[in-house]
């Protein structure tokens, strides 16, 4: 026995009762501002060190363990299979709207089975659809009793052994005023993070991924072995309750869901209430727009009468509500035929394969092309030509094939065959040993890493060549009026201005910002030279570190290996790419034609703000937003996209929105545009 074991060992039964129960309570609390309101009130280790002493307690006194106690939410042994549950209220699906009008359409018809007149407002509460499975939780006297899942919404199937896994499902419910026999219901989904690395382990072990964190959900939720659910990541978000018995809840929606908050459940922080079906539409449209920042999938948005009152008087129809209503976002996967396979060379001589497709509608736009990765990423796909296969578009991010559809494949598929020499060039291809990706060898011969190299060195976090779009450069090379990025500072007025959709003001302004493209930063000019895998982060962190080009050039891999976000593959490629005689040659011919940068002072260069997270959000007057996150990077800190435990200020700008919001609930420093102005200039740094 440990030591506090073997105090309490000699304690009167009735002391070691209430240590445990002292314990318990203490983690549920932390528990509860973990998950609930994602404000951890303790470090991890001290939760570690409680939740160790409460198990080892229970260890030496194993008659005084509760089903509710924090240690019982792993460790149960596999079922052979799961039982049925009847639900005692059924589990009912909702209608779908795909547009304003149907929207519109759903609120009229509520209208006019309330006996309203056309006029009257009906409010409204505001919900993402989580893109997760449904479950059912029954709590009586407070203590989690059963979780069920929706199935054909009269009968699920038991899967308490796996909620009970689930950190952000309460064992027992906090506060008080809850009935006495509780249904919660919520969603259970996988956040996009915990997804990305699920699927991450599964490569490196050589299984099989999953196609989507709802299939990831799905899967991890139904395992019979618990222990398999508990190491999954799940989340669960509570959305409204059913059966209640011996007690009462609030008379309108979002109260209920801020009582089920106070209980201990986790509720979206994007809900909201709404006056009409206009409104409904707004916040539809703000939704959509911050879809993809969004930790976890969404696949729409639940809109339902707030008023439970209201509720009972429109009852249900069938299978779904007439008071709730999904309005759903374009579809993000989709199932299309894969017509061929070419292949693209990229500004490094990366060859990546490409699927042509047949256009099909997804995410909001058509949809013709998708990328593969590499021969890897087709090797498990098994992918061939004239399969049918799921694609995958979230937001901006580059379609992708996710899934074959092998029921479907057709008697003539072709497999893909990846060339042994250049598509560009004909040089030949070779793949480096631990690398997925093949190269072409033909390095600045081939015309196509010239153009890419081009066009990466122009661009916006490169050099920034305003005018210089990639069919210019691509007519430039084409036409051989440049072989080179240092060609790009002898173009003349009339060379310019021949050229396509091109005339003399055009070519003017084009001349203009080449000019100003010389006077830049040494981190930019780092990036802009297009040294494989060394992105805007490593660029500033090389130039912040050495200060100058001379210094970077002549350094070996040993040093350059002391440098933040630089291991020794990174290295190797900084080292190779200055050793290479011909591009030192380039970076002399850039500076003979002007192209400099300021060094950068020792002073600047301590990284004072290195390890600290800053998030930038609303309106910022004096300066614009990237430059507030250059000079911030420049002093080392991390400039991220949304507030997190981890955030060690917000810049709040004009018009800021729910990043402030957040970041007061969770006790976050706050700094407005002066105080980021004052802080820069008191590191050295001209604003």
């Amino acid at each position: 026995m440990s030591s506090t074991t073997d105090e309490l060992s000699q304690q009167p039964l009735a002391n070691i009762q209430e240590k445990l129960e002292s314990l318990r309570t203490e983690i549920h609390q932390h528990n509860y501002q973990y998950y609930a309101l994602d404000n951890p009130s303790i470090p991890d280790a001290e939760y570690d060190r409680l939740l160790r002493e409460l198990q080892s307690i229970e260890a030496a006194f194993p008659d005084l363990v509760t089903s509710d106690s924090p240690s019982q939410r792993v460790g149960s042994e596999p079922l052979s299979a799961f039982s049925q549950v009847t639900h005692i209220l059924p589990m009912l699906s909702l209608d779908n709207a795909f547009n304003d009008e149907e929207l519109s359409e759903f609120n009229r018809r509520i209208v006019d089975r309330l006996d309203k007149d056309s006029d009257f407002v009906i409010e409204y509460a505001c919900e993402p659809k989580l893109d997760g499975i449904a479950v059912s939780l029954i709590y009586r006297h407070g203590l989690l009793d059963l979780g069920a899942t929706r199935g054909d919404g009269t009968t699920g199937e038991d899967i308490t052994l796996n909620v009970r896994t689930i950190g952000s499902i309460p064992l027992k419910l906090q506060g008080e005023g809850f009935p006495d026999v509780l249904e919660v219901r919520g969603e259970i989904y996988m956040p996009k993070a915990s997804f990305d690395q699920l699927n991450e382990q599964a490569k490196e072990k050589d299984e099989k991924v999953f196609v989507n964190p709802r299939n990831a959900a799905a899967g991890s939720l139904r395992q019979l072995d618990p222990r398999i659910t508990a190491q999954r990541a799940l989340e669960m978000c509570a959305y409204s309750v059913g059966f209640v018995e011996g007690g009462t809840v609030p008379e309108s929606h979002t109260d209920i869901l801020y009582a089920l908050s106070s209980w201990g459940f986790r509720i979206n922080q994007e809900m909201t209430k709404v006056q009409g079906v206009q409104a409904c539409s707004e916040y539809f449209s703000q939704l959509s727009q911050k879809r993809d920042s969004l930790p976890y999938d969404i696949d729409g948005i639940v809109f339902k009468v707030n008023n439970m009152q209201l509720q009972q008087e429109l009852g249900f129809v069938s299978r779904a509500p007439r008071w709730a209503i999904a309005m759903k976002f374009p579809a993000q996967e989709e199932i299309t035929q894969l017509l061929d396979v070419e292949f693209q060379v990229g500004r490094t001589g990366t060859i990546t394969p490409v699927a042509r497709l047949q256009p099909v509608f997804v995410g909001g736009v058509t949809v013709s092309n998708a990328t593969l990765h590499n021969s890897d990423e087709v090797d498990r796909l098994g992918v061939r030509i004239g399969d049918s296969v799921v694609i995958r578009r979230a937001g901006d991010v580059i379609p992708k094939v996710v899934s074959v559809v092998e029921s479907r494949r057709p008697s003539g598929a072709k497999p893909v065959v990846f060339p042994q020499q250049c598509p560009v060039c004909e040089s030949p291809v070779v793949r480096i040993e631990g690398e997925a990706a093949i190269r072409c060898t033909g390095g600045l011969i081939c015309a196509a890493q010239v153009k890419e190299a081009i066009k990466h060195y122009v661009s916006r976090k490169a050099m920034d060549v305003d005018g210089l779009g990639d069919k210019l450069v691509e007519q430039l090379v084409d036409g051989e009026h440049i072989q080179s990025v240092a060609d790009l500072y002898d173009l003349q007025q009339d060379q310019l201005a021949a050229m396509e959709r091109m005339g003399e003001k055009s070519a003017s302004n084009l001349l203009k910002a080449l000019e100003a493209s010389k006077q830049t930063q040494l981190a930019r000019f780092i990036f802009a030279l297009g040294i494989r895998e060394v992105g805007e982060a490593t660029a500033r962190n090389l130039a912040n570190y050495f200060g100058d080009l001379p210094g970077l050039m002549q350094a070996n891999a040993e040093e350059l290996q002391k440098i933040n976000d630089v291991g020794p593959v990174v290295a190797d490629f900084i080292v190779d790419f200055f050793g290479e005689e011909r591009n030192r040659q380039m970076i002399q011919t850039l500076q003979e034609k002007g192209v400099s940068w300021p060094v950068i002072e020792v002073e600047i260069r301590i990284q004072p703000l290195e390890g600290l997270t800053y998030v930038l959000t609303g309106t910022l007057q004096k300066l614009n937003r990237n430059q507030a996150k250059e000079h911030l990077q420049a002093l080392g800190a991390t400039v991220a996209g949304s507030v997190s435990k981890k955030t060690h200020c917000v810049i709040a700008g004009e018009n800021a929105g729910s990043k402030l919001s957040k970041a007061e609930s969770l006790g976050i420093n706050i700094l407005h545009e002066d105080d980021l102005i004052e802080l820069l200039t008191s590191h050295g740094v001209d604003v």
